[in-house]
């Protein structure tokens, strides 16, 4: 893996490089972390909404006579093939950003997201044209994945090379910040339907809402995006003829290996993070194993969302002023506490402590703020983009698709499977950390 210093181009000798490095944030900055963090908010909203809906999914898009297990199985698996979708995306449109610009391709995720969002908003049910509802349905998820591939890689990238080096960390913990506040809307969102419709009616017709409402979100930010310039980093390679020549994933491949697996194993931590304790734990809250009720259950997750954005901008502060390795260290081992305390304490404590519990689990997730640092800094400028959302979108398709499949299997016969799992990748992000801890001391 490359230094700080050699994978980021502005590192110079000169005390004005350097004032210009460790400046605070300014006006510009914020505006483009704001701008940054609101799109990935809304198209991160756009993504996840689906599993907040996918039981409704499971009776509208698929025959009436499968069974519970076959209705479920497809509809998860609608969920999964956008997480396989990503890596095309990502490696298409990264492609790209390092060769034309990261502005064109940050922009254009957005309406790639937001067009099928609101075709799900409109589509016939099985009822109505039969077997070409589901594949309507996985189409519109394929092009998500695509969308999203190459959405939050960008956002990444684009807010590195406009923000001081260091500031990387707090640019990125904001972002990641917005990213999962995404999640949060989409939870607050379902609350609302819920809380506002009986169950037939959301099966009938107000499952729509939700996605016809991000599809809209999504073109006011395409809107908005138009106020975005150019990264500085990408404009000095185009001024200095310094782009990559040929493909810039052929190099990612051939001469950053490390660097790949290094980001790979920092985003399987991630997936463990945001689509086990975030996503899925609600919903094994609400299974007939614990029976908590639906209400209460997003409840909790509305809390610890919130408590996840403060953990992810607390992690870029401290990777910022003490390193990436020390805290990778610090936080996964909390994390390893925190969540076998709370999935063993499921049915065993009252709601309100639970509750606490879950927020506390939320905020050391926030470790997740720290893997964007990571591999921004693994990359050299002129293949980042590439380098950056190959690893991310590989390992997110791999980990992220098929651990909702896998613990969906295995909590049948043990309902805190999942608590080990991520206590076992909690303990990867620790060795993580020592290996990046070591790595720094080297260089």
């Amino acid at each position: 893996m490359n230094s700080t210093q050699t994978s980021m181009p502005h590192a110079a000798s000169s005390s004005k490089n350097s004032a210009m490095h460790s400046r605070s944030l300014n006006k510009s900055d914020v505006k483009v972390l704001s701008l940054a963090s609101l799109g990935g908010a809304l198209e991160y909203y756009d993504f996840i909404i689906f599993i907040f809906f996918a039981s409704v999914f499971s009776g509208q898009f698929f025959p009436a006579d499968l069974s519970p297990f076959w209705k479920t199985l497809n509809t998860y698996g609608a969920f999964a093939i956008a997480y396989f979708m990503r890596p095309i995306g990502g490696v298409i449109m990264a492609h790209f950003g390092d060769l034309v610009g990261r502005k064109r391709m940050f922009t254009l995720s957005i309406v790639l997201m937001a067009l099928p969002t609101l075709c799900i908003g409109f589509l016939p049910t099985f009822e109505h044209i039969g077997y070409a509802a589901p594949i309507l349905l996985l189409l519109m998820r394929m092009l998500q994945g695509i969308a999203i591939g190459g959405e939050i890689p960008g956002a990444w990238v684009f807010v590195s090379e406009h923000v001081p080096a260091k500031r990387i960390g707090l640019a990125n913990g904001m972002v990641t910040s917005g990213l999962t506040l995404g999640i949060l809307l989409g939870s607050l969102m379902a609350l609302l339907i819920n809380s506002t419709f009986s169950k037939s009616d959301i099966a009938e017709y107000a499952w729509r809402i939700p996605f016809i409402v991000g599809g809209l979100l999504g073109f006011v930010t395409v809107y908005l995006r138009r106020y975005l310039h150019e990264t500085p980093v990408f404009k000095e390679m185009q001024e200095r003829k310094a782009l990559n020549q040929g493909l810039p994933i052929a190099a990612v491949i051939k001469d950053h290996k490390p660097a790949i697996l290094i980001s790979v194993l920092a985003t399987w931590l991630l997936t463990a993070g945001i689509v086990v304790i975030i996503l899925f734990a609600p919903e094994l809250m609400k299974s007939d194993i614990f029976n908590v009720p639906a209400k209460v259950a997003l409840t909790m997750q509305s809390f610890t969302i919130v408590a996840l954005a403060l953990g992810c901008i607390t992690t870029g502060q401290l990777c910022d002023k003490f390193g990436v390795g020390k805290t990778f260290i610090v936080m996964c081992s909390a994390l390893a506490i925190s969540s076998s305390v709370f999935y063993h304490s499921i049915g065993h404590v009252d709601y309100p402590t639970l509750t606490v519990m879950y927020a506390i689990t939320g905020f050391f997730v926030g470790i997740v703020g720290g893997v964007p640092y990571i591999m921004v800094h693994a990359f050299p400028a002129k293949i980042r983009f590439s380098g950056l959302s190959f690893s991310y979108n590989l390992s997110y398709a791999i980990f992220g698709g098929l651990t909702p499949l896998f613990l969906g299997i295995v909590n049948k016969i043990n309902p805190l499977s999942a608590s080990y799992y991520v206590v076992f990748l909690s303990i990867m992000g620790v060795f993580c950390g020592i290996y990046l801890l070591k790595d720094s001391a080297k260089k």
